[in-house]
This record gives C-alpha cells, sequence and structure tokens, in this order.
C-alpha cells in the first residue's frame, strides 16, 4: 500500500515537472519521465500481485467474548436489544390497526299482536369496522414518549426475544406476522374495544401486572392478502401455526378462538391460569358438571316410564 502511495505522490509529481520545467529539449524530458512511470507501475504491479498471492499473509479471528448457544451464534441480532426494538417495530408498523367490533344499536320497529299494530324498541347488534390507529400514538403521547418507546419499549425483555424469533420463523414460513398491539399501560386499556381485561389488569402492562417494562401480551395477525378478507384466512392459517409450532418459541395463545390474536409465554401466568393443567382440570370439571346438570335436565323434563 504504500508502495502504491508513493506511486500516487510520484505521478503527481511528474506531473508537475511537465507542467513547470523549462520548455528547452521538452521531447527528452517528458520521455525520460514516462518512461520512470512505467518502471514504477510496473514494479508496483508485480508488488501487489505477490501480495495478493502471498500464502503468509493472514488475519488473525478475534474470539468471542462469551459463549453463545448456536441459536444465538446464528442470529447476531438476538445479542442487540436495540436490533430486536427495531425488528419488532418494524413488525408492528406494517400491520394495519383495524378491528371488528361489536355495536349496539336501538332501532324502532312495528309490529302486530292480536290484529293490532304496535311500536316497539329493539336492541340489535352490528359488526363493524373501528379503525384504531390513532390510540398507541395517543396513549404514547400522554406518556411523554415517541410510538416506538412506548409500544416495543414497554414490553418485557426476555419476551421480545421471544417473539423476535417467532415473528422470524413466521416470516422465513411465509406468514407475513404484523403486531396490532404491544404495550399498553391502563389508560391504553382503558380506550381498548372488544375482548379485553380490566383496565389496570392486563397483561399488556397493567398496573396490577408491573406496569412498563413488563408488558407479557401482544396481539397478531397476518398481514399477507391485498383485502381485509384474504388476511383474515392469513390470520386463521398464523394462528393455527402458532398452535402447532408456538411452544418451540415459548409462546402461546391463551385463550384460542375467544381471542385469537392474543398471545403470551407459555411459563407466564396468564397462559397458566387459561391453559394451564388447573385451567384444563378446571374445564373438565365444568364439562362433567354441565353433563350431569344437563342429564338431570332432561330426566326432569322427559321421565323414564316405571317398570
Amino acid at each position: 500500500m504504500r508502495l502504491l502511495n508513493g506511486f500516487g505522490c510520484f505521478v503527481c509529481g511528474s506531473l508537475a515537472v511537465l507542467l513547470c520545467a523549462p520548455r528547452a529539449n521538452p521531447d527528452r524530458h517528458v520521455n525520460a519521465a514516462l518512461a520512470r512511470m512505467d518502471a514504477i507501475a510496473a514494479l508496483a504491479h508485480s508488488d501487489a500481485a505477490a501480495a495478493v498471492a502471498d500464502p503468509v499473509i493472514k488475519v488473525p479471528l478475534a474470539e468471542p467474548e462469551v459463549n453463545v448457544s448456536p441459536l444465538e451464534a446464528s442470529d447476531e441480532c438476538v445479542l442487540s436489544e436495540e436490533c430486536i426494538d427495531q425488528y419488532l417495530w418494524s413488525v408492528y408498523d406494517r400491520a394495519p390497526k383495524v378491528d371488528t367490533i361489536k355495536v349496539e344499536e336501538q332501532i324502532k320497529t312495528t309490529v302486530k299482536k292480536n290484529g293490532k299494530s304496535r311500536t316497539v324498541t329493539k336492541t340489535v347488534t352490528k359488526l363493524v369496522n373501528e379503525d384504531f390507529t390513532w390510540k398507541d400514538p395517543h396513549a404514547a403521547e400522554k406518556a411523554g414518549m415517541s410510538v416506538a418507546q412506548y409500544v416495543i419499549g414497554g414490553m418485557d425483555r426476555p419476551f421480545k426475544a421471544r417473539l423476535y424469533h417467532l415473528f422470524r420463523a413466521l416470516d422465513d414460513a411465509g406468514l407475513a406476522p404484523g403486531m396490532t398491539s404491544g404495550f399498553r399501560d391502563d389508560y391504553r386499556q382503558s380506550i381498548a374495544s372488544g375482548n379485553k381485561a380490566a383496565t389496570n389488569r392486563s397483561y399488556h402492562g397493567g398496573s396490577l401486572r408491573g406496569g412498563y417494562g413488563h408488558g407479557l401480551a401482544a396481539d397478531i395477525v397476518s398481514v399477507k392478502g391485498e383485502t381485509r378478507s384474504e388476511r383474515c384466512i392469513s390470520s386463521e392459517i398464523l394462528w393455527k401455526w402458532i398452535d402447532a409450532h408456538g411452544k418451540e418459541y415459548g409462546i402461546g395463545r391463551p385463550y384460542l378462538d375467544k381471542d385469537p390474536p392474543h398471545i403470551a409465554p407459555i411459563d407466564g401466568k396468564e397462559y397458566a391460569d387459561k391453559r394451564g393443567a388447573n385451567a384444563k382440570l378446571a374445564e373438565e370439571g365444568d364439562a362433567a358438571t354441565s353433563g350431569v346438570a344437563k342429564a338431570a335436565k332432561q330426566g326432569r323434563a322427559e321421565p323414564k316410564p316405571r317398570t
């Protein structure tokens, strides 16, 4: 490298000589300068080729500072919380924040009874689309944070690492995950719609669950598809994939189809309460009690004849 730098300096110097030298006998000076330049260039080229081909030159490899598992070693991003946060934010940012909610509406209708008409008020339930894009930014502004700091930064760190691996696997499977909700404080929970926990009890980050930095839940859908209908179908496939493979990443769906997008750590209290051994025993007990009650009811309604 020093030789090549010297060659560059020599070229500049030679050009300066050509420009500033006396005009007497210019051909002699030009030919001499060009001859010297050709000689240096040939020498530099041969030395550079030798340096490239020289097998003795080696670059020492740096030893890793910590011992990491094969999974971490193959994925350097997991060693950086900032890198994980950026990836999770990209998954959140690409998800449309649209939901279908139930809205009750009172309408007046005319009915006939005993040949007479009268007007009555009925309550009907409609399914309508709700755009909740504004809710997280509003809650973040109220908390004095950026949306990324609020939604991603408020989640539990080990849980974020699990989400990172899960989302990468979903991406690799072509399921295009999108996160519609991450951390929620009490205020954000209070303006949430649809299936939700009490304001301060949400595992998304309610005050009774530890608050900011302790969010242990996320809502995810698939963003694959051009239309809402296509994305709904893709989301169903994504949720079933999590049911089949989520435990490999320590994540599951506590409520299954009662709240399909909601995911949480399988070793967390929420999952244990809803899907753990105690929950299964309780469900089996409820089913058995329900069966007995149903049989008893049927027995009373249709008593067997005495023999």
